[in-house]
Parts: structure tokens; sequence; C-alpha cells
């Protein structure tokens, strides 16, 4: 498929630029339906354009929907939560007025209830997505798709919209949206920084199989046009 390239000199640029597109994106679906959705990803990448957008004062926040890509199956108060990252970074300033859907649903495991919990949760979230946001890890990883992840083909090909995944790299058992699901959006972004991410996505661009580099699996789907962002 063919991917759309956005390379910055800095962070700071990459940050401001996506939040420019995302804020776009979001408009659009506010024009169109009065309410708007986002789904992002956690780690460490996005801080700078979590605050980026979170200080737009151009986007009725209070008529957009936030969730979560994918997150550990950890509470708010662990270092490890994704959605404590985002309510730390993005949900501050003009965008605290946007509701919050966590994926976390308070079981001990995500297990059956766990999961169709969560599922009820992220049922209120405006479908179509009018933006999703994945990162990259340097095995390859995007959401929680995860090499070697128990549930991964169900992932890929089932619609969901979530999944419980677990796998050797992925620490904490994780629940993760589909790639259905994932694909179901207005706009979709790939936001990796760094020389070794770089490397990692050109041997992803490579022709092999999906299982040991899931992100293969976004790269490949011809279905949404793809918007890479990119920085050293």
């Amino acid at each position: 498929m063919t991917i759309e390239r956005n390379v910055f000199s800095t962070k700071d640029k990459l940050a401001a630029a996506l939040a420019d597109a995302v804020a776009d994106n979001l408009n659009a679906g506010l024009a169109e339906r009065g309410t708007a959705s986002l789904a992002v990803s956690g780690g460490s990448t996005p801080g700078r354009f979590f605050a980026a957008l979170g200080a737009r004062d151009d986007i009725d926040w209070s008529e957009v929907v936030v969730t979560l890509v994918d997150e550990r199956w950890v509470d708010e108060g662990s270092d490890r939560s994704n959605a404590r990252l985002v309510k730390e970074n993005l949900l501050t300033g003009p965008a605290s007025a946007a509701t919050f859907v966590p994926l976390y649903a308070g079981t001990p495991e995500p297990d059956a209830e766990g999961i169709a919990a969560a599922n009820a949760a992220v049922a209120s979230v405006p479908s179509p997505f009018d933006a999703v946001i994945l990162g990259m890890g340097t095995d390859g990883h995007t959401a929680s798709f995860f090499p070697g992840g128990d549930t991964l083909h169900a992932a890929l090909s089932t619609d969901g919209p979530l999944i419980a995944m677990r796998a050797p790299g992925a620490g904490e058992p994780r629940v993760t949206f589909t790639l259905s699901r994932l694909l179901d959006t207005r706009a979709l972004y790939l936001h990796i920084e760094g020389d070794d991410k770089a490397e990692v996505l050109d041997k992803a661009l490579e022709t092999g199989p999906v299982e040991t580099m899931p992100v293969r699996a976004i790269l490949s789907q011809g279905h949404i046009p793809l918007s890479l962002f990119w920085c050293p």
C-alpha cells in the first residue's frame, strides 16, 4: 500500500503537525455528525503530541470521545497504565472536557467477564473513529498485536471489538481493539520516533509473515490510507 510519509527534524515539530492533522479530523467529524471519536496509543512516544493536541481550543472537546488503542490490564494508579498517561498528558486544559472511555474493566484478569465489561464500555464510542493513532515497538508490534501473542490470529481476523492478549514481550496481560475495529476509521496514523524504529519499519515493509512482525497487518491492509509521522 502507499504510505504518506511525513518526516520532521524535531519531536516538537512532529507533535505540532500531528496535532494539526488530528484536530482537522476531529473538527470534520464534529461538523458532519456533531460528535467525534479518537483512539490513541500509550507508551513513551506520544507525550509531546498529547500536550499539543490537548491544548487546542479550536475543538469542541465536550463532544469528543477519547479511548485507547490498547491497554495493559492494570488500574490507573499504576505507572504502567495508558489511561493514566492519557489523563495526565492529553485530557488537560481544553481537552479536559472530552469524554474518556478506558479499556481496563477492573477484574483481576482480562477474562470473559472483564472483556465483556470493556466491550460494553466501548460501545458508547462513536463509530467510525475520526482518527486512530498507532505506535510501533522495536519487536514490530502495534496496538497489542505482539509476536507470539496467544490471541494474535483472532485479533487480526475477527470483529472484536476488544480482545485479551498475552505475549512474552507484553509484560502484563493486555486488552486491545481488533484490527477490523481499528481500521473502522476515517484517518489512520503511525507515529514513530528514532532511527531504531525507522529500521524496524523498513524491515516490516519487506515481505514476511505477519506473525513475526504484526505491524505488517497495518502496513499491508490496503483499506485505509496510512500516514506515517517520523522524526529522528
